[in-house]
């Protein structure tokens, strides 16, 4: 669903991410993790077409994320740390948008019940400003599941939500896993990816540390131990830089 191969970012005579490969299949969570400066968010963003790869190919679904931009975008959705969202459309507004730019039909009949999974459905005729930090976020992640994206890729999501937002955040990013979505996360909350991942990709200054199943990178870095957590495979697989 998600192939990458020898994917290098360049800005100038810097390299962000240098000749990454990877796959996600449907089904997947994979964690993407590293120090800061790492080259995650970049990853993510050359993966989703919002910014140019220098070099190396990207696939979603099938298509070429360089070639064949529109079918590939169709099929995916990205969810920055970030919400963007229009300050004079309202919540329901800001789905009726999603819903024309994605030809979705009969869209009203999906977008009330991903407002009542996020718990907004309150704020449909509210303004972004009149929106708490986490409602803004609620509101971006129902604007990108909209159009029931093959593949997902999130850039620390859980900024801004309350603990309950986030254990409803784990259980949609599980729930579309199970119907078969391909799915990148990247966050700095370990716990989180130790419970929603099945596979694991450790970048250091750009470049693969590890990547496997969530079983397979503990093996590799656990020296024998059981028990071992995600946050103590880290710190050894990148040498405990924060760089």
């Amino acid at each position: 669903m998600i192939e990458v191969t020898a994917l290098t970012k360049n800005y100038g005579a810097f390299t962000a991410v240098r000749e990454l490969s990877f796959a996600v299949q449907p089904g997947e969570v994979l964690g993407l993790v590293g120090p800061n400066g790492s080259g995650k968010t970049t990853t993510l963003r050359c993966l989703a077409g919002i910014i140019p790869a220098t070099g190396g190919t990207i696939r979603i679904a099938g298509h070429d994320i360089a070639t064949d931009t529109v079918a590939a975008k169709r099929q995916l959705a990205f969810f920055p740390d970030e919400p963007r969202l229009f300050d004079y459309l309202t919540v329901r507004q800001h789905l009726n948008f999603v819903a024309r730019i994605y030809g979705v039909e009969n869209h009203e009949a999906l977008a009330q019940p991903l407002l009542e999974e996020l718990e907004i459905a309150d704020k449909a005729d509210e303004l972004p400003g009149a929106l708490s930090r986490g409602m803004k976020q609620k509101l971006a992640i129902a604007c990108g599941l909209l159009h029931s994206p093959k593949v997902m890729f999130l850039d620390e999501p859980l900024t801004g939500l309350d603990p309950l937002g986030i254990r409803r955040m784990k259980n949609s990013i599980l729930k579309r896993a199970r119907e078969g979505a391909a799915i990148v996360l990247s966050s700095h909350l370990l716990h989180l990816l130790e419970e929603v991942c099945s596979h694991v990709l450790i970048l250091k200054k750009g470049e693969k540390v590890a990547d496997g199943s969530v079983a397979e990178v503990s093996a590799r870095f656990s020296n024998g131990e059981t028990g071992v957590s995600l946050e103590e495979i880290f710190i050894r697989a990148t040498g405990g830089s924060e760089s």
